[in-house]
């Protein structure tokens, strides 16, 4: 009886120690915040920080609507956050009247259902190109020069997103990747399927295998510059000449997040520039943050992969929510992996 008795006792005085202990989870793209920044916060605020990752906006938002429940914070892509605005999932957290939100780059408020930032804080931003084995691929320039290595028997593979992939064949036919076009998402469709010899396969997992010389090329992200910079006699990565799509990601709380005023308290956290600063040190993203761009490494900062100029820059496309007319890419989409 005592030994239950001094249990029972010691939970008692236990449980609100753990109650008020403080908590954040956030569900966010694989490998995409630097750990050193949730350390950081931790250190700062005492506030406990679990992470979990997914691989696509789709996945991310099938699982919340499916009722996933404990995340706080989400990363979703622009289009994205505009998608989960409409559909009430995002609570209102008014970071655009934060201190250090002047720190923002106002071009990187692009959500339309969100002008203002009262919802979510920009987060990062890149393109979307090909990383290279400069062994086998020789000095490639163009998505022409990434298909000519699978025509010539090589091996390259493209990412397993619908946008990604048939947002090749619309630039390179000189059309948006917003297109609703039918004939133009068709004609994009088309010269994927025309060129898909070589195409091994559509993965996210591509670069070991552009390293150990598996794959000649790879369609993938800018912050394959990390791997570059780890490997740089052996792989190298490009913005291709014709244009490529460019991404954003914004941090967004959500509305059935248990800890708001921790989830509060991250976003006001990310905006000091020698936080965000840290991130890109360990992703090679872009940052919106102006004075973070002060901070970072020269050789990022000089990476004209990382940071184009504004010529390169003009011929980036980013997503837009397309509604009911991404059932188009859907059908097309569909044609491409059984036309493989």
């Amino acid at each position: 009886m005592k030994k239950l008795h001094l249990a029972a006792t010691t939970a008692l005085i236990l449980a609100p120690l753990a109650a008020s202990a403080e908590t954040l989870s956030l569900y966010n793209w694989g490998d995409y915040i630097n750990p050193a920044v949730l350390e950081a916060f931790t250190e700062e605020t005492g506030i406990e920080v679990t992470l979990d990752s997914y691989g696509s906006n789709e996945e991310m938002l099938a699982k919340i609507q499916a009722g996933a429940t404990g995340y706080d914070i989400v990363f979703p892509s622009v289009h994205m956050h505009d998608i989960m605005f409409q559909l009430g999932l995002l609570a209102k957290t008014d970071i655009g009247k934060a201190p250090g939100f002047e720190n923002i780059d106002p071009q990187f408020v692009r959500a339309k259902t969100d002008p203002d930032a009262e919802y979510c804080l920009p987060y990062a931003w890149g393109n979307v190109g090909i990383v290279y084995n400069k062994a086998l691929a020789g000095d490639i320039k163009s998505w022409a020069d990434f298909f000519a290595l699978g025509a010539e028997g090589k091996k390259i593979t493209l990412l397993d997103d619908l946008r990604e992939t048939i947002g090749i064949g619309l630039i390179v036919n000189g059309n948006s990747v917003n297109s609703t076009d039918p004939d133009e998402v068709e004609a994009a469709a088309d010269y994927i399927i025309d060129h898909i010899a070589g195409v091994t396969a559509f993965t996210y997992d591509s670069v070991p295998q552009v390293i150990s010389g598996d794959v000649a090329a790879a369609h993938w992200y800018v912050g394959a510059n990390l791997y570059v910079s780890e490997n740089p006699d052996t792989i190298g990565y490009i913005i291709p000449e014709e244009g490529a799509t460019m991404y954003q990601e914004d941090i967004c709380v959500l509305e059935s997040a248990p800890n708001k005023e921790a989830a509060q308290k991250f976003l006001e956290f990310y905006l000091k520039p020698e936080i965000a600063a840290m991130n890109v040190e360990q992703q090679m993203n872009g940052t919106p943050n102006k004075p973070a761009q002060a901070l970072i490494p020269e050789a990022i900062a000089a990476n004209e992969t990382i940071y184009p100029s504004q010529e390169v820059m003009d011929k980036l496309q980013i997503f837009e929510d397309l509604g009911r007319d991404l059932q188009l890419y859907n059908s097309e989409w569909t044609r491409i992996k059984t036309a493989q």
